[in-house]
């Protein structure tokens, strides 16, 4: 009596109209939504030329008034691409002072994308990546594809900064030339004061980080 007391403890099977109910939940909830990929973005070039004020207005904070050194910093930027894609660039800042050329290697792993700039207004910077810059990236990321970037266009195209003649005034034909010298994949400009050129510097960005993601072992790229 006991044994039909308790009844039968085996599991059954669920009704029709439980299995209905589940289908509906699964209906409504939809497919999962697929993660959006990450890409990973360093930018590199000499103190002062422009590095933090271009990932800050990427990121969507304002443009820092002062100048501040700095020595690593993180920003994070989810880009839009075309056919509703999207991409979630970690940027990554550097310092340019000498004083940190033994530990900014240490934030080139796992990079995608190198922008490297100098600033449109003044040779140091724009010799310095002949001279200093791409021989450091052609050691320490030799495959990965770089976008040369001139800085402060703002600044060039103020006519009473450029009629100054104790200061040069770099024009873009200088930065395609010095693109073709170290074998970056395109050369832009941009303004971070007046949002110039920005946001199409960093979907440049992130569509050669994604395809570099592809094909790790080619240095060139091509933007479509």
């Amino acid at each position: 009596m006991a044994g039909n007391f308790f009844g039968d403890r085996r599991r059954r099977a669920p009704t029709q109209n439980e299995d209905d109910f589940h289908d509906d939940i699964t209906s409504v909830s939809g497919p999962r939504p697929k993660p959006i990929p990450q890409r990973k973005l360093v930018i590199v070039g000499d103190g002062a030329c422009g590095k933090t004020a271009l990932l800050m207005v990427q990121s969507g904070q304002p443009f820092p008034e002062k100048y501040f050194p700095t020595i690593f910093e993180n920003f994070v930027s989810t880009v839009d691409l075309p056919g509703n894609k999207k991409v979630q660039l970690s940027l990554w800042d550097t310092a340019g002072q000498e004083d940190y050329d033994r530990l900014r290697p240490l934030s080139y792993t796992d990079t995608d994308v190198v922008i490297l700039v100098f600033e449109l207004v003044g040779w140091d910077s724009y010799n310095n990546i002949q001279e200093k810059w791409a021989p450091e990236l052609r050691h320490f990321l030799p495959n990965v594809p770089i976008i040369l970037v001139g800085t402060k266009k703002d600044l060039r195209d103020d006519m009473v900064y450029a009629s100054d003649k104790s200061t040069a005034v770099i024009p873009p034909s200088f930065g395609h030339q010095l693109m073709t010298r170290i074998g970056a994949c395109q050369y832009m400009e941009t303004s971070a004061k007046n949002n110039e050129g920005v946001n199409e510097l960093f979907k440049t960005a992130a569509k050669i980080a994604t395809k570099q993601s592809r094909r790790r072992n080619n240095r060139n790229c091509l933007v479509m």
